[in-house]
């Protein structure tokens, strides 16, 4: 019963690492936040040698994600301040019966 319990850890493990891969390679945020949330006890250091490459990996692609969306929010708002300042008032009434 024993090494029953501990292969069910093991096999835990594997997938929470396995889990962490595909979110990392899929570039997705979610999955890996919810990964974070739910970090098991690593036995082997093996495993937690190979988990921490992959917060290494988590970490980089986070921060790469984070600065495209500034550049893009930066973008976007580059883009919003041109179309305002060409942007024709629309109170101006032309008077025609002066």
């Amino acid at each position: 019963m024993c090494s029953r319990v501990y292969w069910k850890r093991g096999e835990s493990q594997l997938m929470w690492l396995t889990k962490l891969k595909i979110a990392i390679i899929e570039k997705n945020t979610d999955a890996i936040a919810e990964l974070l949330d739910d970090v098991p006890r690593l036995q082997s250091p093996k495993e937690t040698e190979e988990a921490i490459y992959l917060l290494k990996e988590a970490t980089s692609l986070m921060d790469n994600l984070k600065d495209e969306t500034r550049a893009s929010m930066k973008q976007i708002k580059k883009n919003l301040d041109f179309l305002r300042s060409t942007d024709t008032s629309s109170s101006v009434i032309l008077d025609i019966k002066s």
